[in-house]
């Protein structure tokens, strides 16, 4: 029975399994999501957060304990300089695991590992796209007309769209002829001959 040992084993050695974690743990806090195996995941997030809580402590201590496990001097300067930081205010839970579903291949069960706070990123991004619209600088949105043809809101749509070789709302184009008699291949039309 293995009771009192705690931790997956991943099917590794011992070295391979922290040679892979240290690489998940590194390529997390650069990136701050990846997705993986539900089973790496659930190891990874043991690690990340206990690299989070050696940037909190913001020591040379710590980032020497933490330099024994990040590899990549970059990531350990972002590591202590803006993700301690960033989770100051937050004791413990710094990632989230979300279930994707089972890999093509072999059919393991995958899962994207992310870490928190990056709501606020995504809300001056949407922010911006606001802005934007308000000063006429993004995409027009189209108004449903009951038709069910789409009416540009903005003149500078309109010419976009005639640019395009659309028509404008109103004007059609002109159907080509049809051809009343049909010949063989190979055959010579009247004009052709």
């Amino acid at each position: 029975m293995r009771h009192q040992k705690t931790g997956r084993k991943l099917g590794r050695t011992s070295a391979h399994r922290q040679a892979l974690l240290r690489n998940l743990v590194t390529s997390l806090l650069l990136h701050e999501r990846i997705v993986t195996t539900e089973a790496k995941a659930k190891e990874l997030r043991r690690v990340a957060e206990q690299m989070i809580t050696l940037a909190k402590r913001e020591s040379l201590h710590a980032r020497r304990q933490a330099s024994r496990i990040i590899m990549d001097e970059n990531v350990l300067k972002k590591l202590f300089d803006s993700l301690g930081a960033r989770f100051s205010r937050r004791s413990g839970g710094y990632t989230r695991i979300i279930k994707l579903s089972h890999r093509a291949g072999d059919g393991a069960p995958l899962a994207v590992i992310e870490l928190l706070d990056q709501v606020k990123e995504k809300e001056k991004s949407e922010a911006a796209a606001k802005k934007k619209a308000k000063r006429g600088l993004g995409r027009p949105k189209a108004i449903k007309k009951e038709g069910g043809k789409e009416k540009p809101q903005t003149k500078e749509a309109k010419e976009e769209k005639e640019k395009k070789g659309k028509p404008a709302e109103g004007k059609r184009k002109a159907r080509p002829p049809k051809v009343e008699e049909r010949r063989a291949p190979g055959e010579l039309s009247a004009e052709q001959a």
